[in-house]
């Protein structure tokens, strides 16, 4: 069992997210219950690379000292599983919002939903969604969004490394992605969609690995919480 000082000195937990939750959500919840079972007034703790409320998986939460190598786990290779549901789009690209538009499918085969994964590996240019917490002139780019106000969004530039399809279940596509650092998984799901000239939204997320940490390794925020000491 860990103890105060192992907490303070610096602890790299891996934490099974779950639908629903913010990633600011889980940190707050841990903080408070590393406080609580060592009857510790302040300890730092912070995550290293946010998930989406609609997403699952792997969230790397870093205490005390350790939490100066947040930027070195944001940093590294990321991978996702998930669905993304084509004939429809979304402002938010995913579940967030509901769909607002429509689009034909009869024309996409499987053979075309192989073929077009082929346009985003590599290095390629990504808008990310409206609906983030990417920062212009000091506001959430989510509250231009919510507040129905235009704002430019600039494209930037990241890898994906692996793009597979795993199966097809009418206009659900589920996918295997490998990918960069900044890499918005709604934002190809957008343009997947787009690129299969019908439209799509990701309608299922979950973070498999951050570099050479796996999500099968951590825990869900319970099982942690019941090996805490009790008073």
């Amino acid at each position: 069992m860990l103890t105060e000082e192992d907490y303070k000195s610096g602890q790299v937990l891996l934490i099974d997210k779950p639908l629903q939750w913010t990633s600011f959500q889980v940190v707050n919840k841990l903080r408070w219950e590393i406080r609580q079972a060592y009857n510790i007034k302040k300890i730092k703790v912070g995550h290293a690379g946010t998930l989406d409320p609609l997403a699952s998986g792997l969230l790397i939460i870093c205490t005390g000292k350790m939490t100066k190598q947040i930027d070195t786990f944001q940093g590294q290779i990321k991978e996702y599983t998930g669905t993304i549901t084509l004939g429809g789009s979304t402002p938010s690209f995913d579940l967030e919002t509901e769909i607002n538009e429509t689009f034909p499918t009869d024309h996409i085969t499987p053979e075309l939903i192989q073929d077009t994964t082929a346009q985003f590996i590599g290095e390629i240019d990504q808008f990310p969604p409206v609906f983030s917490a990417l920062k212009k002139e000091g506001k959430r780019l989510y509250e231009y969004a919510r507040a129905g106000e235009a704002v430019e969004v600039k494209s930037r530039k990241v890898t994906i490394t692996a793009f597979d399809i795993t199966a097809i279940n009418g206009n659900a596509i589920d996918f295997r992605v490998v990918c960069s650092k900044g890499t918005y998984i709604r934002s190809l799901a957008n343009d997947f969609g787009k690129a299969l000239q019908s439209g799509g939204h990701l309608s299922a997320l979950r973070r498999t690995k951050i570099g050479d940490y796996e999500v099968q390794n951590a825990l869900s925020i319970d099982d942690f919480i019941a090996q805490l000491p009790k008073e």
